[in-house]
């Protein structure tokens, strides 16, 4: 089951190019060995966020039927989301979410709504204090956002009573996020917890 759905989710993000009937552009940044980078489009890469503070996306891809204003918008709301992610800035989450934001595929434990990031950012960070979120793909393709993230960082803190040794974490995340009229208003979401406990040496 759990094949299947990870399976399922990585069709989903594949297509999600696709969706709407229209066109996807891809910006891919390179470095041509001189420490300069180039994109193969430009379009996607001028909706991007400059701001130093911002989480810059390493790949992007953005359906050409959308409005490039409306599409700066969902680039620029991925970017706060895990900015806050990358942060655990409250600021950047409550700028990304609305009010009434779901979590439609909630962890045990974790409140609904708006407090469920937070309560889990805290709790990651307890053990992770060095956490950081790369957005190593964001795919834009109507009113939803695709995004793969990595986590990384070093287990050097507690996590369910055992104390961290200073371990190496590094794992993948799939998230999809529906944007309403200017906020993202819910979300989808699968971690590869597997390999996440098995950094951590815990059992999950």
């Amino acid at each position: 089951m759990r094949s299947r759905t990870l399976v399922r989710t990585a069709a989903l993000a594949t297509a999600a190019a696709c969706l709407a009937g229209g066109t996807a552009a891809a910006a891919h940044t390179h470095d041509n060995g001189h420490g300069h980078h180039h994109a193969s489009h430009a379009w996607p890469q001028r909706l991007i966020d400059r701001s130093s503070d911002l989480v810059q996306p390493q790949a992007i891809t953005v359906d050409h039927s959308i409005d490039q204003q409306r599409a700066a918008q969902e680039v620029h709301l991925a970017q706060q989301l895990y900015t806050f992610w990358n942060t655990g800035r409250q600021k950047y989450l409550d700028a990304a979410v609305s009010p009434q934001f779901k979590d439609n595929t909630l962890p045990i434990g974790r409140p609904q709504g708006p407090t469920g990031p937070v309560f889990a950012s805290k709790n990651f960070r307890t053990a992770v204090p060095d956490l950081a979120c790369e957005l190593s793909d964001l795919l834009v393709t109507g009113d939803k956002i695709t995004a793969r993230l990595v986590f990384r960082g070093h287990f050097t803190g507690t996590f369910h009573g055992v104390q961290g040794k200073g371990q190496n974490v590094d794992f993948n995340a799939i998230d999809i996020q529906h944007v309403g009229t200017d906020k993202i208003g819910e979300d989808w979401h699968i971690e590869d917890n597997q390999t996440l406990m098995a950094q951590l040496g815990v059992n999950g």
